[in-house]
């Protein structure tokens, strides 16, 4: 499974010359990462105080060579260290009679330009195992084609020029070569000319992976004998005297192999004025994503509607036993596994190629690496899937609206309504179950297809237990969302398909899902028809269905800066904008871990999310926030670091209620007191899916690595400056070329105006708190002001008047009861509390507020941001 072929800890590049021969005793690791970083130089043996290293190990990055010549290697009439070496091909020379010229030895039996070449690729596909060795991510096959060095590659004079960094080596700590050491630790060295063609050709190795090589160590282990011919004095351009008996130590060599990972213009800094981009036309394509078709899919739903288990079916092919076996890969905490609700937003991939499924149960499939290298040119499927329970709704709200899907998966039990249900193995629980006698009569499943219909969202609804429902239940389901559906103004299309095909999609699944899709190219509409698939975790059915509509369905055109509003009304976009919804303590890349900089104070930061908009790559300078100043920092923790809305238990009626009073009778700070400050930093890794790759374009998941541009220690009198604490919600951009020019910076919203559509606005009053939901940012806001609408909202010319009909709803004052000329909706004034945020103008919005009496906690209002204050 993905979750387990990541290695958290993936094996140390730590040096045999420095570990203890104490047994059980082990090293410092912050010696060793700390002796790793330069070069210690030329030694005696006797300085390390050791005869032997131990024995070469069969895994992780350490690799002992006894030499990597390409050549025959001289025969010794004496040397100091071994007479026959295990793992070695050189022996002693057997006594006898010395020749006249120099006795060689041969690595193979064919000393031909392919033997040679053939060495040197079973050579460089060694160090690239080696390397690979201390990745987390572990492939059992490469994503791109390697690179081989030729012959006249070490022949060529001057430096080295390295290669573009294989895709899937960003991550790697690197591979140590210990050279003139046998497969047992025995050291038996080799001289300065072998050592140098032998580094040489490690050096070509290294640079066609896109690698740097650092001599970390040489050691005189001892000496050695040898006659030299005079046919080989003379094709060296000496004069030729007759054989000539020669001596000379030999040395032990200890080498570090990284992945070179500075930026393409030589780390050389750009203009001010101009943000550094990489030229797209110089990229490689490996070190682009291999898949370019990629859907982004949420499951959502009730809780134990069968989210997980589908989704683990659809990810290993295992079917479920009823009892969600086929769900444990996808749940990260103890307390899901225990409780079978799921807590957290889980991330999973599905391959298509052609009509083959590339999931966990095709072999050789080991990660999501994997998955990139063998759907190729097909389609990738990124499923997020999310909570459904009440208590957990902000990660319900962060899958439908923090993740933009392309399309949503709405998961909704047909056993939903048989009284049975509960009492069955598997059954789904009820709503007095989940909410307790208050919300005995709620009804989770519509709660849930209300959203994501008020939300207009692509939708799949997905009708799962087909096994458990009776007819009379699964009647009654099916019914109840055909209306709803009909009632928002979408075509309803119900598929009912047989079992899958293990690891294929078979030909009728795939006519069935066209046909509906057929209707939506017609129409080129995503939102006029609602696709219905009646399936089975347990007996399979319908799971073909479901592999050929991830497989199909199609997307939304490549997402711009001015969808939303045209670019007469926002000229300020930025170039590139990337929405921030996780955030990881991890260095931003290896290279800062090994950095010679006695001064690195910043290791980095990774973030993941999606972006919204244009292209970023490898070396960009990007601004991050909005962050408070130094001076608001202090004053209040961030809604992050209160308490979550989650503590308050199960059986709690409404989470959403006692959170927004807890916040009422505190300190409740406005955004418009707090400075919103942005800080520059500089992309150094870019991950696609778990793909390491150069360059991001719009609509596509990944992960960046960042580094702050923060202020020497010299310039603060020796002051470290700490890296600022990104938060979900924030935003990582590129100023345009006109920000940047003028000295603009980005937004930092204090307020904001929506325009929304609903009628039931009496639940909100000026004054109160809510929760709204806009792209990845959560925040809480205060109402200041609620009117009417009284021109329909055409992009931005939006047209109210000061004299508009201003109410307080505190006041008793009903929207139903204000007498209106025609209108297109209602306009709420919200200011924001704790912290400014990056919003865009014509965005989504949702607000969610805990006093409406259904309980389900998605009750709220959705609509649009029309204006931004900041």
């Amino acid at each position: 499974m993905s979750v387990f072929t990541f290695d958290p800890d993936p094996p140390r590049v730590g040096s045999p010359w420095l570990r203890s021969a104490e047994p059980g005793e082990k090293p410092d690791s912050s010696e060793q990462s700390t002796r790793l970083r330069g070069t210690l130089g030329p030694g005696l043996l006797s300085d390390y105080g050791v005869t032997k290293l131990e024995a070469e190990p069969q895994e992780g990055p350490t690799e002992y060579k006894l030499h990597l010549l390409l050549r025959p290697r001289r025969k010794y009439e004496r040397t100091s260290t071994a007479g026959w070496i295990s793992g070695s091909t050189q022996s002693r020379a057997p006594p006898g009679p010395r020749s006249s010229k120099s006795s060689l030895v041969g690595v193979g039996s064919s000393t031909s330009n392919q033997a040679r070449q053939d060495r040197l690729e079973h050579l460089t596909t060694q160090l690239l195992w080696r390397l690979q060795q201390s990745c987390p991510y572990h492939a059992s096959s490469a994503a791109c084609k390697l690179v081989v060095p030729q012959l006249h590659d070490l022949t060529t004079d001057g430096e080295i020029k390295i290669g573009k960094l294989l895709p899937g080596l960003e991550a790697s700590k690197g591979a140590l070569y210990e050279i003139g050491v046998a497969d047992d630790g025995t050291l038996a060295g080799l001289t300065k000319d072998e050592m140098d063609e032998s580094l040489t050709t490690l050096r070509v190795m290294a640079a066609s992976l896109g690698c740097n090589l650092k001599v970390l160590r040489m050691v005189t282990v001892g000496d050695c004998e040898w006659i030299e011919s005079s046919s080989f004095r003379a094709s060296q351009g000496a004069p030729s005297e007759g054989p000539r008996h020669r001596h000379a130590k030999l040395w032990v060599a200890e080498a570090l192999i990284t992945p070179d990972l500075r930026r393409r213009d030589g780390g050389q800094n750009s203009s001010a004025a101009k943000p550094l981009r990489l030229m797209e036309a110089l990229l490689d394509p490996k070190q682009c994503p291999l898949t370019a078709d990629q859907i982004r899919v949420t499951l959502t739903g009730p809780t134990t509607s069968g989210k997980s288990s589908l989704l683990g079916t659809l990810l290993t092919g295992i079917l479920d036993n009823g009892h969600g076996i086929s769900r444990l890969s996808l749940l990260k905490h103890r307390h899901e596994i225990a409780s079978g609700i799921t807590s957290s937003v889980a991330q999973e991939l599905i391959g298509y190629n052609g009509d083959q499924i590339i999931n966990y149960a095709r072999s050789g499939i080991e990660s999501w690496i994997d998955i990139h290298d063998f759907t190729k040119a097909g389609r990738l499927a990124y499923l997020v899937d999310s909570a459904g329970h009440p208590r957990f709704r902000r990660t319900t709200m962060r899958g439908v609206v923090g993740w933009a899907p392309h399309w949503t998966l709405l998961c909704i039990a047909a056993d939903a309504d048989s009284p049975e249900s509960t009492s069955a193995v598997g059954g789904t629980s009820s709503a007095l179950e989940i909410l307790g006698p208050a919300g005995a009569k709620v009804d989770l499943a519509s709660a849930h297809l209300d959203l994501c219909l008020r939300l207009n969202l692509p939708l799949v609804i997905v009708i799962t237990k087909l096994d458990l429902a009776s007819t009379p239940s699964l009647s009654t389901t099916v019914s109840k969302v055909l209306s709803k559906i009909k009632r928002a103004g979408r075509v309803p299309k119900v598929l009912k398909g047989g079992a899958t095909s293990h690891g294929q999609i078979s030909p009728n699944d795939h006519e069935a899902v066209m046909r509906v899709i057929s209707h939506m190219t017609e129409k080129d509409d995503l939102l006029s028809v609602v696709p219905i698939v009646l399936a089975s975790a347990v007996d399979g059915r319908g799971i073909g269905l479901l592999h050929a509509m991830l497989q199909s369905l199609p997307l939304p055109p490549t997402p711009t800066s001015h969808d939303y509003i045209g670019a007469a009304l926002n000229p300020e976009q930025p170039s590139c904008l990337f929405h921030i919804e996780d955030r990881f303590s991890l260095p931003a890349s290896y290279e800062l871990v090994t950095s010679n900089d006695e001064h690195e104070n910043d290791l980095g930061t990774v973030v993941a999310g999606y972006l919204r908009f244009g292209s970023l790559s490898i070396g960009d300078k990007v601004v991050v926030g909005p962050f408070p100043s130094e001076d608001d920092e202090s004053r209040d923790p961030t809604p992050e670091d209160r308490q979550a809305s989650g503590s308050y238990g199960i059986s709690v009626p409404h989470p959403s209620t006692a959170e927004l009073d807890r916040i009422a009778t505190g300190n409740v700070v406005s955004a418009s007191t707090i400075k919103g400050e942005w800080h520059n930093a500089t992309v150094v890794s870019i991950r696609n899916l778990r793909l390491p790759v150069q360059i991001l374009t719009a609509g596509q998941v990944g992960s960046i690595g960042i580094v702050f541009d923060l202020p020497k220690p010299e310039d603060l009198d020796g002051r470290l400056v700490p890296a600022p604490r990104i938060r979900k919600g924030q935003v990582l951009a590129v100023p345009s070329q006109h920000m940047a020019a003028t000295g603009l910076s980005l937004q930092a919203a204090s307020g904001l105006t929506g325009v929304f559509e609903d009628d039931d606005l009496s639940m909100l009053t000026v004054g109160s708190l809510v929760n709204i939901y806009v792209a990845s940012v959560r925040a809480t806001a205060r109402i200041l002001r609620v009117s009417r609408v009284k021109h329909p909202y055409d992009g931005g010319m939006l047209a109210t008047e000061d004299d508009d009909v201003l109410f307080s709803l505190s006041e008793g004052i009903n929207v139903n009861e204000v007498q209106l000329p025609p209108v297109t909706g209602t306009e709420i004034h919200l200011e924001l509390l704790y912290s400014r945020e990056w919003l865009e103008l014509g965005s989504g919005i949702v607000i969610l507020e805990g006093g409406r009496k259904d309980k389900s906690g998605l009750e709220g209002f959705v609509g649009k941001v029309v204006e931004i204050v900041e």
